[in-house]
């Protein structure tokens, strides 16, 4: 990938259809930026939330948030990312959350990734991106600042033998 917005990043594909796709980066954290500060711009109060880190999701949108979490919780616009996790962007997970009542693991990002129809199809093409499987303990129990290198290792690939040239066959 030579886009350096991108360089070492790791998106959870939540949506990719005809239309094109929707991602979540879950592996910059937003700097200057805690769970909390997101509450107070929004008028809620933390209640028994924790101020934990807030990801920087991709560039589209990034005042927007998105809870990308466990599956024991659902809200009416939650959307399954089967099998990995689930994806909300409501008030109603931020308001579970504080109150206790939201889903066992989670984490909060701000923006997203996104590409039109055909477009990441093409990336992959041209060896812009790894398609790796979703592994919950990467996602929910591995620091942010770990997850690239977890998640090849992961898929037992170790990153420190992957080259910078691509040929063709």
């Amino acid at each position: 990938m030579f886009d350096p917005r991108f360089e070492r990043s790791v998106n959870v594909i939540c949506v990719h259809d005809e239309n094109g796709a929707l991602g979540i980066g879950i592996g910059q954290v937003r700097e200057g930026v805690r769970f909390h500060d997101v509450l107070a711009e929004l008028d809620l109060d933390p209640g028994v939330s924790p101020d934990v880190e807030v990801l920087h999701g991709g560039p589209v949108e990034p005042g927007r948030g998105f809870v990308l979490h466990s599956t024991d919780w659902g809200g009416t616009d939650t959307i399954l990312v089967d099998p990995l996790c689930a994806l909300s962007a409501s008030m109603d997970v931020l308001r579970a959350i504080t109150e206790g009542r939201g889903p066992s693991q989670w984490l909060l990002a701000l923006g997203y990734a996104g590409w039109g129809a055909g477009q990441l199809e093409g990336e992959m093409r041209h060896h812009g991106w790894y398609a790796a499987a979703g592994h919950r303990p990467v996602l929910f129990e591995t620091a942010s600042a770990a997850r690239w290198m977890a998640t090849w290792r992961a898929e037992g690939i170790d990153p420190a033998l992957l080259s910078t040239q691509t040929g063709r066959a």
